[in-house]
């Protein structure tokens, strides 16, 4: 009996803890194939946001996804296999994909957190002019982190 007082006790206080932490636990790094399908998502996600302004850059986000098309596909196979899990006939399950893919975009529902539709068309227009994936990976380094505009080499640009 003590055993079950014990384990729900701890299971209240993770949850406390979790609260307390914006309900998350420790969370683990990002791989690279989730850096580079938060990236596109948060793009994605803004682009459309921002199309009603001035600095619309539907346009950019376009021409990036063109030409990034080769590390984007790749990360997303990356994060499905990542995802794990198996259908019923034996092929890939995408609902665990689907469900962060989803969550990802829901975080930029409402916009990205510091930059505005002009540093983010900045972006798009510079990540499609790059080559290669290491681009790609520092700014989502830069601007999926949690660390905001103070170490945001992007806002001041």
């Amino acid at each position: 009996m003590m055993n079950k007082a014990v384990k729900g006790l701890a299971s209240v206080l993770a949850c406390l803890a979790m609260a307390a932490t914006g309900g998350t636990a420790i969370a683990s790094p990002m791989t690279k194939a989730e850096k580079l399908r938060g990236l596109d998502i948060m793009l994605m996600v803004t682009a459309l946001r921002c199309r009603a302004g001035s600095d619309d850059f539907q346009g950019e986000f376009a021409r990036f996804e063109a030409h990034h098309m080769a590390e984007l596909n790749r990360a997303a196979q990356d994060l499905t296999r990542e995802s794990g899990g198996t259908g019923r006939d034996g092929g890939r399950d995408g609902r665990a994909l689907d469900r962060l893919s989803t969550a990802m975009a829901n975080t930029y529902g409402a916009g990205h957190p510091w930059l505005g539709c002009h540093d983010l068309k900045g972006l798009a227009q510079k990540l499609a002019n790059s080559d290669g994936e290491e681009p790609l990976v520092a700014a989502a380094d830069e601007t999926l982190s949690g660390d905001g505009p103070a170490n945001s080499q992007l806002a001041a640009r």
